[in-house]
């Protein structure tokens, strides 16, 4: 194998790991995604900044998806659209049991629908049972917008490495294997002439 044909190669599958390496994902959860450093929640064609805080146990770490732990938890919906302003928005936390057919059994918190003018809507909640559970915000207005996230509390012992780490030590191991691969060639055309 030429080791002119390995130099391109190698840089290129050079350039395609450090750029899975290097590059941000957003990481969708539902309507929740994590874009721009900022936890964007979407409801048709509006968009909410989602900020999670656990005073008791994380002091002032924000979160972005799922809780960390059981707790007082306190999360904080901030308008990014003025347009949400006037519009009725309603919040609902339920247990994800897989059927909504009777909302109010499964329902954990409920604010029932008001204008926020101000543009934030906060609220407090204890979850004393780690479990899944789904996050519902509804606009109202002429057409009616629900956005549901499912999210997970005080199951973190279950990490899995993101993509992008996964794929960074994919590009790695590529990169070692052809500069393994060009070095092994380079020693090849010596050993023969001896």
């Amino acid at each position: 194998m030429s080791l002119r044909f390995l130099k391109p190669v190698g840089l290129c599958l050079l350039m395609l790991a450090i750029g899975v390496v290097s590059s941000t994902q957003a990481r969708a959860h539902g309507g929740l995604a994590l874009a721009e450093d900022m936890c964007r929640l979407t409801i048709g064609p509006y968009n909410m900044h989602f900020t999670g805080y656990q005073p008791d146990n994380t002091r002032n770490k924000e979160f972005c998806e799922d809780i960390p732990s059981t707790g007082r938890t306190v999360v904080v919906l901030d308008y990014m659209d003025d347009a949400l302003r006037p519009l009725p928005a309603e919040v609902r936390v339920i247990r994800d049991t897989g059927s909504e057919k009777d909302i109010q059994a499964v329902t954990v918190l409920h604010l029932p629908p008001k204008v926020y003018p101000n543009g934030t809507i906060n609220f407090e909640y204890n979850f004393a049972q780690p479990g899944k559970y789904v996050g519902m915000v509804t606009v109202g207005g002429p057409q009616e917008h629900i956005s549901r996230f499912p999210f997970s509390v005080g199951e973190g012992s279950t990490w899995m490495p993101p993509s992008y780490f996964i794929y960074g030590f994919g590009g790695a191991a590529v990169v070692v294997a052809i500069i393994f691969i060009a070095m092994r060639s380079r020693r090849n055309p010596s050993d023969n002439a001896a």
